[in-house]
């Protein structure tokens, strides 16, 4: 099968990352293996859209786009992915840098016709410089990284995680976009799993679809200093609960709490007992990686148990939306 064209959306919403989102576009417009277009889709800030549309006004190859849809990530990726026209679309978080290789080996995945989706490797970059001893490896999805329990290389997984993330344009044909109700929409708790609740409905739709993530396709996460503290860790923690309800509801605990059972009876477990048996050794961190870990799942749970109670009494609404070429 021939290279796929490629097109990069990037979802900006705030000036305060106005550095972060030039970095962002920077690294896409270097990769080894160039890119079709760039689309930066600016989340409802006008005052964004006109500095970004001042900034790349003479670069051919960046679009800049107004968010068509409500308020959030999942509907900019939808105006992104309908603005599109590449075969396959990638996603970039607007805080991270990707290496230059990073488009070369998301499209590598795509040479099988049966594969859909190939995500990679995020890493944090700590506003500290080195990540807090407190922080256990297994929650790094708390800000927005790869974390311990995944898969190593290239190998088949249930979902890919958004903030380095592509997928087949025919995947959206035959699933839809992601859902609206389900993710971060700019003012609210920093929800997630749009691109989980995305990944098992496709898989639904096309049984035969093959979702892999590729630990070469590397990208690298700035992660503030507020997110390194231990209130935003509980915080996100138990907004992940939510989202995990939402997505159960759309799909099924079956599907949706898949990967999750294997995570929670088999990796953390393993992370316990490593950071009890650092605190033994007094190394540090040991302990707050253990308690870290347990505080995390009793969190999660919360989360999980009161998302559940709403979407049982109708509190919580979302939709897929449709993908329609040219709409934004």
């Amino acid at each position: 099968m021939s290279d796929p064209d490629i097109s990069v959306v990037i979802c900006a919403y705030t000036e305060d990352r106005w550095e972060d989102i030039l970095a962002a576009v920077s690294s896409v417009r270097a990769q080894s293996r160039p890119a079709v277009e760039t689309l930066l889709v600016v989340d409802h800030n006008s005052v964004l859209l006109d500095r970004l549309a001042r900034e790349f006004k003479e670069v051919d190859e960046v679009r800049v786009l107004a968010n068509a849809g409500v308020r959030g990530l999942s509907a900019g990726r939808n105006t992104g992915i309908a603005a599109s026209r590449g075969a396959v679309v990638a996603f970039l978080d607007d805080d991270a840098v990707a290496e230059r290789d990073w488009l070369r080996h998301l499209a590598a995945g795509f040479a099988d016709p049966r594969v859909m989706a190939v995500g990679g490797r995020t890493l944090p970059i700590w506003a500290s410089g080195r990540r807090p001893a407190w922080f256990p490896e297994e929650f790094d999805w708390v800000v927005g990284c790869t974390y311990r329990g995944l898969p190593r290389g290239r190998a088949r997984v249930r979902n890919v995680l958004g903030g380095n993330a592509s997928f087949r344009r025919t995947a959206f044909d035959a699933a839809g976009g992601f859902a609206t109700g389900i993710g971060r929409d700019g003012d609210k708790r920093p929800l997630g799993c749009e691109e989980t609740e995305l990944c098992i409905r496709l898989s639904r739709v096309r049984p035969d679809a093959v979702l892999l993530i590729d630990d070469r396709a590397v990208i690298h996460h700035r992660v503030p200093a507020a997110r390194e503290r231990f209130g935003y860790f509980r915080t996100r923690s138990y907004a992940e609960g939510l989202s995990k309800a939402l997505v159960a509801r759309s799909v099924g605990t079956g599907k949706g709490l898949e990967t999750e059972r294997r995570y929670t009876t088999r990796v953390l477990p393993a992370g316990v007992a490593r950071g009890l048996g650092d605190a033994l050794l007094a190394r540090p961190g040991g302990a707050g990686r253990a308690g870290a870990i347990v505080a995390g799942v009793l969190t999660a749970a919360g989360g999980y148990l009161v998302g559940s109670v709403r979407a049982r009494r109708g509190n919580v609404t979302f939709a897929a939306t449709p993908i329609e070429e040219g709409a934004a």
